[in-house]
């Protein structure tokens, strides 16, 4: 993962945990002094928010448990790898287009940060420059060629 993903990461789980989750239970409490709980919607509702909002904590913090903050310095631009960024052509219709290769965490495909899991980083993952890769994606079979590769 990125030093910006993992920051990003952490930026979230503390605005969940500090505002989000406070927020809710102030609801909760709202809604408990309004009297009868069986028949009280508020209440039911914010619990259902509270279950909701405490699941994305704790997949949250199990991802940041799990990550691990890639050394740019070690990283190498000769083959296609985690954060890398690749230009390439798609020789189906002669389009460039430019991606980096990141975590399925940090995917974002109007950011041109696509998943090292997905079909398309599956298929240029290890390539070196000029290679081109065949890639079965929804819209059918892409032709990809390999022009550049950078570090992001």
């Amino acid at each position: 993962m990125s030093q910006e993903g993992y920051d990003k990461l952490v930026a979230e789980l503390k605005e969940l945990e500090n505002v989000e989750l406070p927020r809710v239970r102030e609801a909760i409490a709202e809604a408990r002094d309004k009297g009868d709980l069986s028949e009280n919607f508020e209440y039911h509702a914010a619990k259902r928010e509270q279950g909701r909002l405490l699941s994305r904590i704790r997949f949250k913090q199990r991802v940041l448990e799990h990550a691990r903050v890639m050394d740019m310095s070690r990283l190498s631009t000769d083959k296609i790898g985690l954060l890398s960024k690749v230009e390439m052509t798609n020789m189906n219709n002669n389009a460039k287009m430019c991606y980096t290769i990141v975590s399925p965490h940090e995917a974002d495909l109007r950011q041109g940060k696509i998943s090292i899991k997905s079909p398309v980083g599956q298929a240029l993952l290890n390539k070196t420059v000029g290679d081109t890769v065949e890639v079965n994606v929804p819209a059918g079979i892409q032709h990809l060629r390999i022009d550049n590769i950078t570090l992001e």
